[in-house]
């Protein structure tokens, strides 16, 4: 004799689908899970999330997103209309660097603010050394 067999609202409504067949012919039958089995990386589900919340950059120690934001500088303020953006974007990293220096967390990196006359003269001639206002 079987013992009496307890089923829960949601196993019940899963055999009922199986039982009519939903589940048949469903695309990805017998196809593993993504990441699942596919990979020695035992963190790929937290690279998944990052990727699927694109996170990207965010989640860098301040560190290393100040180092990231100074070496995209120059392309960050390329299409800036007019030499006060640019002063006031290298301003604005410039604070934050300042801000880490004053309490580094995390992993520590040496850096050093971004000396906003280099970064003008570059945006300068990266628009053909025109002046103050760019072509809109």
């Amino acid at each position: 004799m079987s013992e009496p067999h307890y089923e829960s609202a949601s196993d019940r409504q899963i055999r009922a689908a199986q039982e009519r067949g939903d589940f048949d012919d469903l695309p990805g039958k017998g196809k593993p899970l993504p990441g699942w089995g596919t990979t020695d990386d035992e963190l790929w589900w937290v690279r998944q999330w990052v990727q699927r919340e694109q996170l990207g950059d965010g989640m860098l120690p301040t560190a290393l997103q100040l180092a990231r934001d100074l070496e995209q500088l120059p392309e960050k303020v390329r299409r800036l209309p007019s030499e006060q953006a640019v002063r006031d974007v290298v301003e604005a990293l410039n604070r934050r660097i300042a801000d880490y220096l004053r309490a580094p967390s995390g992993p520590y990196r040496p850096l050093r603010p971004a000396d906003a006359d280099e970064i003008v003269r570059e945006w300068r001639q990266a628009r053909g050394g025109s002046g103050a206002t760019a072509p809109r």
